[in-house]
């Protein structure tokens, strides 16, 4: 494998772009702290694949149990996904505020979705835009797909906390990024780490 580095701030790995970001800058979620109100705050749902939200369709007997009443009533009304303002294929939102399937315990906030698969009700955990915050996925004109950090004040003690604990954001994000692109993509992560951090 070939790793290109014609931008200081950019690695290549086939074809997609990587921010140093994701190798130099570390984070690591601290639940406790934000309590999930990623689920809640924002202007916009999770953005979904076309794929995810025919699973969310297919999937939704299995996990509607777990969702809010509120939830329910907005999937009734807008349907199982949505179109923002950037014309974008996002999740409903309630009220503006939280996603419509997001669960709530108390003040602290979960998603519906991954609650029915860790309880093995559905193959489908959430949306890959969620599983694999604080990289944002993009795909180019050129047809290339680039990764890029998202800093979120609301994730603030997050990245406190990663670099408290030095957790590279790409290594606190292995397993999503195992699961959505494949072990040996991310062991070209791996390797493009090594590289980058020799040029430090």
């Amino acid at each position: 494998m070939t790793y290109k580095t014609d931008y200081p701030s950019i690695i290549q790995i086939g074809d997609c772009l990587l921010s140093s970001e994701i190798f130099t800058e570390k984070f690591c979620c601290d639940y406790e702290k934000c309590k999930g109100a990623c689920c809640i705050i924002g202007d916009s749902g999770a953005p979904l694949e076309k794929e995810e939200a025919a699973m969310l369709e297919r999937e939704y007997p299995s996990f509607s149990p777990y969702m809010s009443g509120a939830g329910k009533n907005q999937i009734r009304c807008s349907g199982y996904c949505t179109i923002d303002s950037d014309g974008d294929l996002v999740t409903p939102l309630v009220n503006g505020e939280e996603c419509a399937y997001a669960m709530f315990e108390g003040d602290h906030c979960f998603c519906a979705i991954e609650r029915a698969w860790i309880n093995g009700k559905t193959p489908f955990r959430k949306p890959a835009s969620c599983r694999l915050y604080p990289i944002r996925i993009s795909k180019l004109s050129n047809g290339l797909t680039a990764f890029n950090l998202h800093r979120w004040e609301l994730c603030r003690d997050a990245f406190i906390k990663g670099r408290k604990e030095g957790i590279p954001v790409y290594r606190f994000l292995k397993e999503p990024l195992t699961a959505v692109y494949g072990e040996e993509f991310y062991r070209e992560i791996e390797a493009a780490a090594g590289i980058f951090a020799g040029k430090e």
